[in-house]
């Protein structure tokens, strides 16, 4: 047996952290090999980004070692953890919208020079970068201009613009569809060849089996476990993350589907997007599922039917009436609601609290006849969804920005349930949600369903859109290219209308 010098690259043992009188870590220990993808799972809120901060040098330790390379560190800051050939891909973004592709992935070296920056060669490295990545973004285009996927390369390439000896990746691919997450593994392949360390987060447990090599599971703040992946399952691996047996991923369906549509898109183009000639119907207690790859224009159909785009031609019904959608206040009016996939710009208000999260979107319920709001109401509405959605919090008054990324996703959908929405978008309902929470939102969408509500939910995992929805339609190129009935879901016929290939009579029921 070698020593633990020689067999890990990084070794973080006995790891506890405390923030006041809370314990979010407790004597945890982390082993990772050179060369090794090393998967490190848990709930939302078991700690894995705090352990992770730490190591980085965001956050400091109250305890334990950290040591890479056999050479012991504490790293105080980030660009300490950078030094130290430290990279981490956060699950929440963290790119200047203002600055270009390039000067977001070499930000470490602007203002490193005493004379001037050569522009043309910082950006030509940016492009060789990206491409040798397989993705096709232009380093000289403006990251607010980039989509939500876009931006995460741009992420991981920033990630890998140093020498890195360990790479964290905190749930990369929850915006990814099946081609740009193959690629992003073909990646981590070719950085495992040349011994880099990887620690992989991820709520998508059918990814660990393909690509890792080890696993550790936190629960609670303490490692439950560390094994090699061909060692145990998914249920295994369940049982560490949550402590007990998880069936039926996918809970059954009880709504009753009502014959006519209670909203309708006819021939809906936009003006500044590929959205074009898109016609849909979805009916009152359905699940109405929308699967494409990432650019296919799926979240921005849902942006322009709330009116956060605008639109060229087309027309929207509800309940058999016209109506006009053309700002986002004009689609709340209409009881409309709008999850965005992307929480943090768009989702919740970070530094506001989570009552005032969820109250925001309409006041009529929790206020009197003079307009003021009655304090009891809110508080009760508030505290009934804080328990429903199950979000981990110990008071409604804490800011969101406190929470983890899943329960910051509760927040979203909170915020819209608290409205009695006729007709509800959700854009990656379960984006950085860990396996256990899935369940209670797929149960609450199930429940919002059986209210008579029309939902419409868009996602690029596909065995999600599969187990929930009634119905998909599947979008191509900014249009929607073909639709599938409950009989015919599989993989395969989602991922043919992705890439704009008919089915053939066959393939259908």
């Amino acid at each position: 047996m070698q020593n633990s010098k020689q067999e890990y690259r990084l070794e973080m043992t006995g790891i506890s952290k405390s923030f006041g009188v809370v314990s979010v870590l407790e004597n945890v220990n982390l082993r990772v090999k050179p060369g090794e993808i090393h998967a490190l799972l848990g709930e939302n809120g078991a700690g894995k980004s705090t352990l992770m901060k730490i190591l980085s040098g965001v956050h400091q330790k109250d305890s334990g070692k950290i040591t890479l390379d056999g050479v012991e560190i504490n790293p105080k800051n980030t660009h300490d953890g950078q030094v130290l050939g430290i990279s981490v891909v956060y699950q929440e973004l963290s790119l200047v919208n203002d600055l270009s592709v390039a000067e977001n992935i070499y930000l470490h070296k602007l203002g490193a020079s005493k004379f001037w920056m050569n522009w043309k060669q910082l950006t030509a490295e940016a492009q060789e970068l990206i491409d040798s990545l397989g993705f096709t973004i232009n380093a000289s285009a403006k990251v607010r201009s980039l989509s939500i996927v876009q931006k995460q390369v741009v992420e991981i390439a920033k990630a890998l613009s140093e020498d890195t000896k360990v790479l964290v990746l905190d749930e990369p691919t929850t915006v990814f569809g099946p081609i740009d997450t193959q690629k992003l593994f073909d990646n981590l392949f070719r950085l495992k060849k040349k011994g880099v360390s990887i620690i992989y987060i991820s709520h998508h447990l059918e990814e660990i089996f393909k690509i890792a090599d080890s696993v550790t599971v936190l629960r609670d703040g303490v490692d439950t476990g560390s094994m090699a992946v061909a060692d145990t399952d998914t249920d295994g691996v369940i049982r560490l993350m949550i402590g007990r047996e998880l069936k039926d991923l996918y809970p059954a369906r009880h709504a009753e589907i009502g014959e006519e549509p209670i909203f309708e898109v006819k021939n809906l183009t936009a003006r500044d997007t590929i959205v074009h000639d898109v016609s849909f119907s979805v009916r009152p207690g359905e699940v109405l599922g929308v699967a494409g790859l990432g650019g296919s224009g799926r979240t921005e159909m849902a942006k322009l039917i709330f009116g956060a785009h605008k639109k060229k031609s087309g027309t929207l019904y509800l309940n058999g009436k016209e109506i006009k959608t053309d700002t986002p206040v004009c689609a709340v009016g209409h009881q409309i609601g709008f999850v965005s996939e992307d929480r943090k710009e768009e989702g919740v208000f970070l530094p506001l609290s989570i009552r005032r999260n969820i109250s925001m979107t309409n006041f009529n319920p929790i206020s009197g006849r003079l307009g003021f709001i009655n304090i009891d109401h809110e508080y009760k509405n508030v505290l009934e969804l804080i328990e429903k959605l199950k979000i981990k919090t110990p008071s409604s008054e804490v800011n969101v920005k406190n929470l983890s990324g899943g329960n910051q996703q509760k927040v979203a959908l909170a915020k819209w349930l608290s409205i009695k929405s006729k007709v509800i978008l959700i854009d990656e309902p379960t984006r950085g949600v860990d396996v256990g929470a899935k369940i209670e939102i797929y149960n609450l969408i199930n429940a919002v369903a059986q209210k008579g509500v029309g939902v419409v939910v868009i996602s690029s995992d596909m065995p999600e859109i599969m187990g929930i929805s009634d119905r998909i339609l599947v979008m191509h190129k900014g249009t929607i290219y073909g639709e599938l009935a409950k009989e015919d879901f599989s993989e395969e016929n989602i991922l043919r209308y992705s890439i704009g290939q008919p089915l053939k009579q066959e393939q259908l029921n």
